[in-house]
C-alpha cells in the first residue's frame, strides 16, 4: 500500500472511533511495545525459530500498526519522513 493509501484507511477507522490526533505518539509507543513483547528477552535464534511460527502473522499485524501510527503522526505534524529518512542515513553516514 502507499501512503496516501495507508492514510485514507486509517482516517477512516479514526472518524469511526473518535480517536484524536493528539494522542497519535502515545498510541505509536504502545504498538512498539506490543512488538517488544514477542521479541523480549529472546536471542537472535529464538527470534528466527519465533518468525517461522504462526507467532509471526501478530508481529507482522504489530508492525504494520506501528507503520500506520508512524505515517499519520508524520502527516499530522506535516513532516515528509522520505526526506527525515534521508537526511537522517547522511546524517549517520557523517558520524559513523
Amino acid at each position: 500500500m502507499n501512503t496516501a493509501a495507508v492514510l485514507a484507511a486509517f482516517d477512516e477507522i479514526a472518524r469511526r472511533r473518535n480517536w484524536q490526533s493528539l494522542h497519535l505518539a502515545m498510541a505509536l509507543s504502545v504498538e512498539v511495545a506490543e512488538l517488544c513483547r514477542h521479541l523480549q528477552w529472546l536471542d537472535d535464534g529464538q527470534v528466527e525459530r519465533m518468525l517461522q511460527s504462526d507467532e509471526a502473522e501478530s508481529v507482522a499485524a504489530e508492525l504494520a500498526d506501528i507503520q500506520m501510527y508512524l505515517l499519520k503522526l508524520a502527516a499530522v505534524m506535516d513532516i515528509d519522513l522520505n526526506e527525515a529518512l534521508a537526511d537522517k542515513i547522511a546524517e549517520n553516514r557523517r558520524r559513523f
